[in-house]
């Protein structure tokens, strides 16, 4: 393995959490906010397919998602599921961040900057919809 399937690997992992995340949530919003869910988890799918075929044209094996997964936050209400989202969002940020910093090829930079803007983009949406000021940051992915 390479550093750049390794951050592959791991962004195709964060993809996974992402997804599961979004399915809890379903049960918690309602309205413009369900809508939204729908939307992100679709594109979450999407990207998580996309990562894992470049995963294994890199000479990696796909990854598959986990048993079960840990939310970092208890998702009880609306609110909870708009900080859970934000902070899958986060998390998947990250690991394309680092995906990009470890990315030895053109299209796997791009693959990495993309995924990072529409995690940046998602991740404002929920700030703004949890009422956090400012909703964007400087720098998504930046511990």
């Amino acid at each position: 393995m390479s550093d750049t399937t390794d951050a592959l690997g791991a962004a195709v992992d964060a993809e996974h959490a992402a997804v599961y995340t979004y399915g809890v949530l379903t049960a918690f919003t309602t309205g413009e906010r369900r809508a939204a869910v729908a939307t992100y988890i679709a594109e979450h799918r999407a990207r998580r397919d996309e990562l894992n075929d470049a995963l294994v044209s890199a000479g990696g094996q796909a990854r598959a998602t986990a048993p079960g997964y840990v939310l970092s936050v208890e998702v009880t209400n609306s609110a909870t599921a708009a900080k859970a989202a934000l902070a899958s969002e986060d998390d998947a940020a990250q690991a394309y961040r680092s995906l990009a910093e470890r990315a030895d090829t053109q299209p796997i930079r791009r693959l990495a900057v993309s995924g990072l803007t529409d995690c940046a983009l998602r991740a404002a949406y929920w700030r703004a919809a949890s009422g956090i000021k400012p909703a964007t940051v400087a720098l998504p992915g930046a511990k």
